[in-house]
């Protein structure tokens, strides 16, 4: 009998459901013998309300998988996330915006009220307009992350922005092999990097403009780099846990000569990447006070689990952007 899969987005942008299509021919292989995806709104037209969308409550179908990408913003995500829960065997959180909160979770730091008057009164590109009661879901006090929900619990967790299809497949693979349990290693992405390193900077002691050019031969291979936070810039590196090429390869944003930019989130639950960062850059000779808005940017994908949070407002600190 073919394992049933339900998947839904929440506070997302699309992304890992366009990493679920880029399995590719290993997706192929299994459905529809071993894989059934029953209900998949960003790929198939699927109801809330009965198959004809007629009905008075919200209802998913039963299956043994469920995977949600996205965080839970308002009321009717937490409504989602919830009805899902109680509808699937196994949940897998897709997606770093899922297990962390992701670029969404960044709104964290500044109150509803002063993202909603940015959204709509504050904004130069857009006419200033009433803030929408009829209608749109009531939001909730902050971004969550799924497991920060009550009641809703979390099996098996897949950061990225967006996942590597390799561990989308390695989890679903296990699933099907019959175990329970998947978790990406816990490594840094500088331990899968192949860069040059000398432990000291090159770039002066403050932190460089990513505007700047980093010192590279485009010909050469990345072996032959320099280390990019040694060249002076913010990597995220040491902090953020590896996995964004799949199981073998550097680094994507590497491999294209950027520093990484954290997007798997932290290498263990409990690190603190915005703590750690400073270190990692101490020991290499840069000063952390250099780092512009450092509370948002060291925790740019992590923003849930008050990681971010609004602080008193002193002369001078920016609001929404």
């Amino acid at each position: 009998m073919a394992v049933r899969v339900v998947s839904e987005w929440l506070s997302s942008c699309s992304g890992c459901e366009i990493s679920i299509l880029n399995l590719g021919d290993v997706i192929l292989d299994l459905i529809p013998a071993k894989l059934q995806l029953v209900h998949i709104p960003a790929l198939v037209d699927s109801k809330y309300f009965g198959p004809n969308g007629d009905g008075t409550h919200l209802t998913l179908p039963e299956c043994e998988v469920g995977i949600i990408s996205g965080g839970v913003r308002n009321e009717e995500q937490k409504e989602v996330a919830l009805e899902l829960r109680k509808k699937c065997k196994f949940l897998i959180a897709l997606g770093t915006c899922a297990t962390n909160g992701g670029i969404p979770a960044q709104a964290n730091a500044w109150d509803n009220a002063d993202v909603l008057n940015k959204v709509f009164k504050g904004s130069i590109t857009t006419p200033p307009a009433e803030t929408p009661t009829q209608v749109v879901p009531k939001l909730l006090d902050r971004v969550y992350a799924l497991d920060e929900i009550p009641g809703l619990k979390v099996d098996i967790y897949l950061p990225g922005c967006p996942p590597h299809p390799d561990w989308i497949a390695a989890a679903i693979l296990a699933l099907l092999d019959g175990k329970t349990e998947f978790k990406l290693p816990e490594r840094s992405v500088c331990d899968t990097c192949q860069v040059i390193r000398e432990k000291k900077a090159a770039g002066g002691a403050n932190i460089k403009r990513s505007l700047t050019n980093a010192t590279f031969e485009a010909e050469e291979p990345i072996q032959k780099m320099r280390c990019l936070m040694e060249q002076g810039f913010l990597c995220l590196g040491p902090v953020t846990l590896a996995g964004c090429a799949g199981k073998e390869g550097n680094p994507r944003c590497i491999d294209a000569r950027m520093p990484c930019r954290g997007c798997f989130g932290p290498i263990k639950k409990t690190s603190n990447p915005l703590v750690d960062m400073m270190g990692a850059l101490t020991s290499v000779g840069i000063n952390p006070q250099s780092v512009p808005d450092r509370r948002l940017i060291l925790n740019r994908f992590i923003g849930a689990h008050n990681k971010l949070r609004p602080l008193p407002q002193r002369p001078g600190m920016p609001g929404p952007r």
